[in-house]
Formats: structure tokens, sequence, C-alpha cells
């Protein structure tokens, strides 16, 4: 049977109503960021076989990777892991039934955010120095 109001529905509400919060971002961005870990690792497994391939293949893929474009692509999957990894550790206390009351929803999304962050330039300097 043909539905008469079909065209007179209201929108989802979340279109309209709903804003930004930051434990829905670090929700979005957590998933995001699963996914281009995914491409970040053909991105290592591309320099692997490169290197067991030949020595020239090998240069060029270096150059790539290590280009400011490759670098860029690594330090930012650099940070992914880490927020994922973060997130994931967040998801896994809120399993246990802790930290649902909003102060700490909010607090725990922005300890991930600057946590990662400060967790990717560590990281950074330490492959500096090393």
């Amino acid at each position: 049977m043909a539905d008469v109001n079909r065209g007179k529905r209201p929108l989802s509400p979340h279109i309209s109503i709903y804003r930004p919060q930051i434990n829905m971002v670090t929700s979005i961005v957590n998933r995001i960021t699963g996914v281009a870990m995914s491409l970040a690792a053909v991105l290592i497994v591309w320099w692997l076989l490169a290197a067991s391939t030949s020595s020239s293949y090998f240069d060029f893929v270096n150059g790539v990777l290590t280009s400011w474009f490759g670098l860029l692509v690594l330090f930012g999957s650099l940070w992914a892991l880490w927020f994922h990894l973060l997130g994931g550790l967040r998801h896994l206390i809120m399993d246990f039934g802790i930290g649902y009351d909003l102060k700490w929803v909010d607090l725990g999304g922005w300890a991930i955010v600057v946590a990662s962050l400060v967790l990717t330039a560590a990281s950074i300097i330490c492959l500096a120095i090393f």
C-alpha cells in the first residue's frame, strides 16, 4: 500500500537540532582514524615490498615516503594511531560503566584530543633523536 504522507514527513531531527559535541566528534574521528590506519598499513607494506624487490625501486618508494607529503601522511598516521588507541581505551573504560557522567564524557573527549597531540609530538621527537 502506498504511503500518501511520504513527501510531507519531517526530516530526521539530527539535521536541524543537534549541534556537534566533543563526544560525538571524537566517536566519528575514532572511526575515521581506524580506516586511515588501514591505508597507512598499505603504505608500510608497499615500503617493505619495495625493500625486498630492488634498490632502485626502494629508492623511489623511500623518496615518496620521505617527501614532505609522505612525511605529512606518516605523521598524520602516527596521530591517528594514538587517537584511535586512546579512543579505544576510553570505550573500554566506558564498557565497564565508568565515565558516563556528562562532565566526564566531555573531559574524556578533550583528554583524548590533547593526549593524542602530545603523544604524537613526543613520538616525533623520540624518532628524531634516535
